[in-house]
């Protein structure tokens, strides 16, 4: 079975045809400084990051009187009229939190575009999310945005984000979700009576590498929405809290905020969030020249999972992710249980498309075609399968796959076995695991056993960056070996014995 690490990219003009390798994981953010860069970084350091701290806290409490008087006899369920005092309190704001940003080094903030006004345009889409400096669009309109219920508690902060009267969703209520896309459909429907809201649709931050899907709340209103791109020419603006460090050290941080003509849905897209996001995605990718990409908030939960077994930033796992969502392959533990003896029956086997569909109760589609790809060793599959179902029980995957490959009499695996499971749980093209299988083999008996990896594993808890990742080539690199359903590399020679299912109907698409 021959896999590719290809992924399904827009060209940079957002016409959504396949733009070449490599493939750059959009939720990893890794930067490489020129020793100048680092002399710099360190005497802004020492210099300038804590005095424009100190200047970042102090108009923060400036703006919080303003925002609690402004705040004060407000209703969450109806807008008040608005009085001269409340208007004075905005236009406060405004300025405390413009002069706030400019001490960040956000100087000036590069306006395109003619935003729209509320009665127009009730909801705003943003992106790329990248940044707490996203904020800065929020505070320039007071525009509303959806926040957890648990912000609004927070001293200081919770009083300027209640100000701007968003809309919140809480984690602890089930249906709060259901709640959220309500509300906020009431007020899309309010003719221009409430403030705009301020959706970032990709729904996570990601390094603004491409446009990730976009979640469909923003567009279950179905009224019409104005796009709003956002540009950092410096490369060190990002979420994480180090790079935040890093912006605030550089001496000045540019930033263009663009509004887009507005977007109004067809019958068709009212009808079809999904279609609706698309479309929009469409748009704003190609305004900012960037490709889309099918991965989504849950494929950010695999690339930053922590445990001996982190994915690789190039990882073709994120591809696998993203078909086994769409065929509905989400399981629990006792089903990947029930996956991985089925898996040890078949030993070794590799199965057809035909044999594949009936192994997993399947019609044969496109999207399982592309998922199969060739023939497949079923231990590789339940291997991946873990990986994305569970990405922070790394353990836990590797019992499953040692089970899978143990021989019976000894419950032990080979250097062959040992280099398809590791390959398989990274999901990189191949991977020379001599020296960790020798590090491991103490007795150089030739063959390990759960157990040895387990105790191998306490005391190197980083074995997979110390023995296979450290000597790969840059992360953004792809493998010189393609991978095209996401999880395996063929090994094998293709006319290797296949596998006929006992019983088996296949099914057609």
């Amino acid at each position: 079975m021959k896999l590719s690490n290809k992924q399904h990219h827009s060209s940079e003009n957002g016409d959504g045809s396949d733009l070449p390798p490599p493939f750059r994981n959009p939720f990893v953010h890794e930067l490489r400084f020129t020793p100048l860069e680092k002399i710099r970084i360190g005497v802004m350091t020492v210099t300038v990051f804590p005095v424009r701290l100190l200047f970042a806290v102090l108009l923060m409490l400036l703006a919080w009187p303003f925002a609690f008087a402004a705040s004060l006899g407000r209703s969450e369920l109806a807008v008040e009229t608005e009085t001269w005092w409340r208007r004075i309190c905005d236009i406060a704001l405004k300025v405390i939190m413009r002069a706030m940003w400019f001490c960040g080094g956000f100087h000036w903030v590069t306006v395109k575009g003619e935003p729209a006004p509320p009665s127009q345009a009730p909801i705003l889409t943003l992106a790329p999310h990248s940044s707490y400096f996203d904020a800065i669009p929020v505070t320039m309109t007071m525009a509303s945005i959806v926040m957890k219920t648990e912000s609004k508690n927070i001293p200081v902060w919770g009083t300027l984000i209640k100000f701007i009267r968003p809309v919140f969703v809480s984690r602890s209520d089930q249906d709060s979700r259901k709640k959220t896309v309500e509300e906020i459909k009431r007020r899309a429907h309010a003719g221009g009576e409430w403030p705009q809201i301020m959706i970032f649709p990709e729904g996570t931050c990601t390094n603004r590498s491409c446009l990730i899907t976009f979640k469909p709340g923003a567009f279950i209103p179905a009224v019409p929405v104005q796009p709003v791109v956002l540009r950092y020419p410096n490369k060190m603006v990002s979420i994480q809290f180090e790079i935040l460090w890093l912006t605030l050290c550089q001496f000045h941080n540019p930033i263009e905020i663009e509004y887009l003509p507005l977007y109004t849905p067809s019958e068709e897209e009212k009808n079809n969030p999904a279609l609706f996001a698309n479309n929009v995605r469409s748009i704003m990718a190609k305004a900012l020249e960037l490709p889309i990409t099918d991965l989504s908030f849950d494929d950010c939960q695999l690339s930053l999972a922590k445990g001996p077994m982190r994915v690789p930033s190039n990882s073709s796992l994120l591809q696998f992710n993203r078909l086994a969502r769409r065929l509905g392959a989400g399981t629990t533990d006792t089903v990947l249980e029930q996956q991985a003896s089925k898996a040890r029956k078949l030993w070794g086997y590799r199965l057809g498309l035909g044999d594949f569909a009936h192994y997993l109760d399947l019609p044969v589609t496109d999207m399982l075609t592309e998922l199969h790809n060739g023939q497949i060793d079923i231990r590789e599959y339940v291997i991946a399968l873990s990986v994305a179902c569970q990405p922070s029980k790394a353990m836990d995957t590797l019992r499953l796959a040692f089970g899978m490959y143990e021989a019976k009499e000894d419950r032990a695996i080979v250097e062959n076995d040992l280099a398809s499971i590791l390959r398989t749980a990274l999901g990189v093209a191949d991977v020379d695991v001599t020296e960790l299988f020798s590090a491991i083999d103490t007795l150089d008996a030739g063959k390990i056993t759960h157990d040895d990896f387990c105790r191998f594993v306490e005391q190197h808890p980083d074995f997979a960056q110390e023995y296979l990742l450290s000597s790969r080539t840059t992360p953004s690199t792809p493998h010189t070996a393609p991978l095209v359903n996401g999880f395996s590399v063929d090994h094998y020679d293709m006319e290797e014995q296949t596998c006929s299912l006992p019983g088996q109907k296949r099914k057609e698409d």
